[in-house]
């Protein structure tokens, strides 16, 4: 984990961002343990406070669990978990604002999507089951 901050959202939130975009993107797996909070603290010279915030603000949403003695690890049903979360988060927050630029510039669906590619046959199941 690299540790280019922002200067908008509180380090513990961007930390726990990234956990969630490797869970989202395969690279975290369900019962894959999680580096120490003292490991992830020296790697992205944060306090080890600002790590076990973003851990706990995880395990609250239900995507980590703490096992005593043996850390923390990524609970069965983070996954889709997070993704509904994000999908709402996004519908919720960031679509109304997109949708008010596409509408002030007239775009259609067809200038938005011309250069997307067809999905494979299957790949939509994959996604949607996480």
């Amino acid at each position: 984990m690299a540790s280019n901050w922002n200067d908008r959202d509180p380090i513990f939130l961007q930390i726990r961002d990234r956990i969630v975009r490797l869970v989202l993107g395969g690279s975290l797996k369900v019962e894959e343990q999680l580096p120490s909070v003292r490991q992830v603290a020296a790697e992205l010279a944060v306090n080890p406070i600002t790590v076990m915030k973003a851990y706990q603000l995880l395990v609250d949403e239900g995507v980590l669990e703490k096992r005593r003695g043996l850390g923390m690890f990524i609970k069965e049903g983070a996954w889709t978990r997070l993704m509904d979360q994000e999908r709402r988060q996004f519908l919720e927050s960031e679509w109304p604002r997109i949708r008010q630029r596409i509408t002030a510039l007239g775009l259609s669906v067809q200038e938005l999507t011309k250069d997307l590619p067809v999905p494979a046959e299957g790949k939509e199941a994959e996604v949607s089951r996480g």
